[in-house]
């Protein structure tokens, strides 16, 4: 079996987040939502849980952060090519997120750029020629890519 993904996110509005996701494309998996969580599929291995900050914090002692003013977390998620990334920002911004929260990334084999959800998580979203890449990192001997790396 493949090893899945669980990220797991403390919302304000369980139904609005749902509505968000499903319009930037993950599909809401009705067996495991209910009013206090949403289970939106991205794939067969990767899963957003989306929790209502009181069932959130019932899973912790620590405090929950407020993602609009601190940083949890950067999603990182791969796309087929430029225009997917492109495509997907504009989908978060048209479902009323907010795009590119973080610098865009264009390396040329590279290219990323990122969107928020209405409670402020970031997603990144990159493309990567991977030949290109490992091409221009070999030729660096050793050291760290070029430009901040996506995820």
């Amino acid at each position: 079996m493949a090893k899945m993904i669980f990220v797991n996110l403390a919302v304000a509005d369980v139904v609005a987040s749902t509505a968000f996701f499903e319009a930037v494309g993950f599909e809401r998996e009705p067996n495991f939502s209910n009013e206090q969580a949403s289970m939106m599929k991205l794939s067969d291995t990767i899963s957003i849980m989306i929790l209502s900050k009181p069932f959130f914090a019932s899973f912790t002692g620590k405090a929950i952060v407020d993602p609009r003013t601190d940083v949890e977390v950067l999603i990182a998620l791969s796309c087929d090519d430029r225009e997917e990334v492109d495509a997907l920002v504009a989908k978060a911004v048209a479902a009323g997120g907010k795009g590119d929260p973080t610098p865009t990334q264009d390396n040329g084999f590279m290219y990323g750029r990122s969107y928020e959800d209405p409670d402020g998580h970031i997603f990144e979203l990159m493309w990567m020629d991977v030949a290109a890449a490992t091409a221009a990192m070999a030729g660096q001997h050793g050291t760290e890519p070029p430009g901040n790396a996506v995820g």
